[in-house]
């Protein structure tokens, strides 16, 4: 469906235009109009699906209709990280230039001095972090009393952050009467309870759920020793001719002394990652984006809200040890209808990783076996619980906890079975991105929910 049929007012068509947006997405499609209706929505989408535009779009259009000049913010964006929070904020930037609406972003990690000038000289639409937001509002440098529209984004990772309390005092700070906007990619039991306090009679929109992955992916998999990582990835950027990758490792350290390692190897690149102060990620990201560097390497964490057009390669240096993630992560190639390439490495001690990630996508990950580092080592460490589900979630920090030791339950007696593979404006001060449509064009493979639109409470 094209925007002109879903009740968009002038000024908004016209920087989508600019933008270059022609076709909604799903969630665009179904969201939009009961948005704009003034319904409470909840939103179970994953990266890629455009659903920023899906709710950016109908906040900025309610709001400039019904806009009374008022010094207070009416419109309050809640995201888990800092990088999600400035694409959010870029986001509205572009879709709203036409529009005599003012947005602002806040978050930790740098002073708050010029974001206090900033909410004093007036702001409509504020998108925050939960620490930094929790912190000016305690100083009463923020007031939430006037708040029309309530966005929670990526709730699930707030969880996994430990950010849930957070929010909560947070929406203790809001008017009860409301409108809110709830998404999440995952509906955790605590993410439900939340949703049944939070929503009215919401509608509900799911597309692309978790569990499918896009066609147009192309995974593959190299079962390769861990001591060989390295030298299997400088072997595949150079035959494979990868101008671009996003590289994901487990640890910060791990991204560190790959970078390093990379660098030492004459490939240009950055890391990512929670030590890391804001301006250097934010410069590590730019870098990236300019085509500056050739790979940047990231934990999930930090990479949440990294998007970035036409990426063609997303490369598992670490498999997640929660299969959900290899789905956030592969999901950040393939958009908006384009082809990626998805390569991920496995150690003997990933191999339950890579059987609980084809349980939850619901086929096999195609194997090279011809390549020049295939893997010998088949004991798995002491330390590795190689059970097959794997229940630990990140920490905070974005580190994946130890497991406790346990007794092996794979048989690695062989190698496993291969297959052989053949513009200025007024909103602040962040700096302008091009912004992206993530339309999501793709079709799911099999397993994947139908699209549906519905009515519930989660009671």
């Amino acid at each position: 469906m094209k925007f002109e049929n879903l009740n968009i007012i002038e000024p908004i068509l016209k920087a989508l235009k600019d933008e270059n947006y022609k076709e909604a997405s799903k969630i665009q499609e179904e969201a939009i109009p009961s948005i704009l209706l003034g319904k409470d929505l909840l939103g179970c989408a994953q990266t890629g699906t455009g659903k920023t535009a899906a709710f950016a779009i109908p906040t900025l259009q309610l709001l400039h209709n019904g806009n009374k000049n008022k010094k207070k913010i009416q419109a309050l964006i809640l995201t888990p990280t800092r990088e999600l929070a400035i694409q959010i904020h870029e986001s509205f930037q572009s879709y709203g230039k036409n529009l005599d609406l003012k947005c602002a972003v806040i978050f930790g990690g740098v002073s708050q001095k010029p974001q206090e000038t900033i909410i004093r000289n007036g702001v409509d639409i504020l998108i925050a972090t939960p620490g930094r937001l929790n912190d000016l509002v305690n100083q009463k440098i923020i007031d939430l009393s006037a708040i029309e529209m309530f966005i929670l984004d990526e709730a699930d990772r707030m969880l996994d952050m430990g950010f849930i309390n957070d929010v909560k005092k947070i929406i203790r700070c809001i008017p009860k009467k409301r409108q809110t906007l709830f998404f999440s990619a995952t509906m955790p039991n605590e993410i439900k309870k939340l949703v049944s306090t939070l929503l009215v009679e919401p509608v509900v929109v799911e597309v692309a759920p978790v569990a499918s992955t896009v066609d147009k992916i192309e995974q593959s998999l190299y079962y390769v020793d861990k001591s060989n990582k390295k030298k299997l990835l400088i072997n595949l950027l150079k035959a494979k001719g990868i101008n671009s990758a996003l590289v994901f490792t487990r640890t910060k350290s791990d991204a560190n002394r790959l970078v390093k390692y990379l660098e030492e190897s004459n490939i240009g690149a950055k890391a990512i990652h929670g030590n890391k102060s804001q301006n250097a990620r934010q410069l590590a990201l730019q870098t990236f984006k300019n085509g500056e560097i050739q790979i940047l390497v990231a934990t999930d964490i930090a990479a949440r809200g990294i998007d970035i057009d036409q990426l063609s390669h997303v490369i598992n240096y670490s498999l997640p040890n929660i299969p959900e993630t290899y789905v956030h992560r592969i999901g950040r190639t393939g958009r908006a209808g384009l082809s990626g390439t998805a390569i991920s490495f496995s150690d003997v001690d990933e191999i339950p990783y890579v059987k609980d990630i084809e349980k939850l996508i619901k086929k096999e990950i195609e194997v090279v076996k011809e390549h020049e580092y295939p893997m010998v080592n088949l004991k798995p460490s002491s330390k590795t619980k190689a059970t097959g589900n794997r229940t630990r979630t990140a920490n905070k920090h974005g580190n994946t906890p130890k497991a406790k030791t346990a007794g092996s339950q794979t048989k690695f007696g062989s190698t496993p079975k291969a297959k052989t593979a053949g513009n200025q404006t007024k909103f602040g001060n962040t700096p302008k991105a091009k912004a992206t449509g993530n339309q999501n064009s793709s079709k799911t493979t099999v397993g994947a929910k139908k699209n549906t639109t519905r009515r519930t409470s989660f009671k």
